[in-house]
């Protein structure tokens, strides 16, 4: 059983320009005291092609943690544009927000980002050269992804084989890739993702049927939540 739980994350400052500071208000709770650091990355997905272009755009460690609920604002710079392939800065990308404890990561929150032009004459006649700040980012805070892996909780010999063997059981072993790193399988969750995002799109402005690319997140490992509210999500 996980001992910290995500109860909500608000993406603050939403929509918002492309350079400016990505922003979660993040409320959790621990079960019980936590000795040691939690550790919260932001990762931003700078092309659903390879893993070389991820940015960890802020690292913090949050603790040590007494029990109860607790919140805090996450606020991590904007990517650097030059890391990013030109073709893969506008348009349908991921943000990563993920937590740690000793080392393994226990929970892994996706959202889509969408990045365009707010201006109409822009968007219809693009400039040849990207102009960074008239672009808008608007994080897809409706719709998240959330990933779970089980971890040893306690600094005990017996937790630590218990909890190894149910990460092997329950996760990949590519999960386990040093961290900012994603691992190959969710890339690929990515990749189908962005080509079932873009289907879509191409569906409500042509009127062309949707092709469903398959199942791509396990029932039993990804969980969809949809709210109302398009800036607040509560995770169960």
């Amino acid at each position: 059983m996980a001992l910290v739980n995500i109860c909500d994350v608000t993406v603050l400052n939403n929509p918002t320009s492309f350079l400016k500071p990505f922003q979660f208000e993040i409320t959790f709770e621990c079960l019980e005291d936590l000795p040691e650091d939690l550790e919260w990355r932001i990762i931003y997905v700078g092309s659903a092609e390879s893993m070389e272009y991820d940015q960890v755009l802020d690292t913090i460690l949050v603790g040590p943690v007494p029990g109860g609920k607790h919140m805090f604002v996450f606020e991590a710079d904007p990517p650097d544009v030059k890391k990013i392939p030109v073709d893969d800065i506008m348009g349908v990308t991921v943000v990563l927000l993920t937590c740690s404890y000793r080392g393994k990561e226990f929970i892994r929150v996706g959202y889509y980002v969408n990045n365009e032009y707010d201006d109409p004459e822009l968007k219809e006649n693009p400039p040849a050269e990207v102009q960074y700040n008239k672009l808008t980012r608007n994080i897809l805070s409706s719709e998240v992804r959330v990933t779970r892996f089980t971890i040893p909780w306690h600094d005990t010999k017996a937790s630590t084989e218990e909890g190894e063997q149910k990460i092997e059981e329950d996760t990949p072993a590519s999960t386990e890739m040093p961290a900012p790193k994603i691992s190959e399988e969710f890339e690929a969750r990515i990749a189908q993702d962005l080509a079932y995002e873009r289907a879509e799109r191409e569906r409500m402005t042509s009127k062309i049927p949707m092709t469903d690319p398959g199942n791509i997140y396990p029932q039993d490992d990804i969980r969809f939540y949809h709210s109302e509210d398009s800036s607040s999500l509560c995770m169960p």
